[in-house]
């Protein structure tokens, strides 16, 4: 039997759903639910008899998205919070305005100059 979509969800059902496994012993991570409970007020679960959570809907969008804020876009906690309390600003303007300009400058020319010395490489070879 299926749940319906607007039904709470479990802390295994919402790791599982999230993608969440611990690498070495593939575990779901709830572990980390947990932990981002903890630091973003916007998760807030029911938390009924025996300590057991179930997530809405809306705390599950939440999830998705500070699971990829955070292990796909490589955001710090304090970064995603940052993303996450400004409404204001769409999710691409947060992702720019979080590079470092002077740090993505000096990155980018390391980079060039690698590639320059590769070409003149290139070259003394042919």
């Amino acid at each position: 039997m299926d749940k319906t979509k607007s039904a709470y969800k479990t802390i295994g059902e919402v790791a599982l759903e999230i993608g969440l496994r611990d690498k070495k012993n593939k575990k779901l991570g709830t572990h980390t639910l947990r932990f981002w409970e903890k630091h973003f007020k916007q998760i807030r679960p029911k938390i009924l008899s025996g300590n057991r959570r179930y997530y809405s809907n809306k705390d599950v969008q939440y999830l998705k998205l500070i699971y990829t804020l955070l292990k796909n876009k490589g955001f710090t906690i304090k970064g995603a919070k940052k993303a996450l309390n400004n409404p204001s600003l769409k999710l691409d303007d947060v992702l720019f305005s979080g590079v470092n300009r002077k740090n993505f400058n000096i990155s980018i020319k390391m980079k060039a100059d690698k590639i320059k010395n590769i070409i003149k490489k290139i070259k003394k070879i042919n």
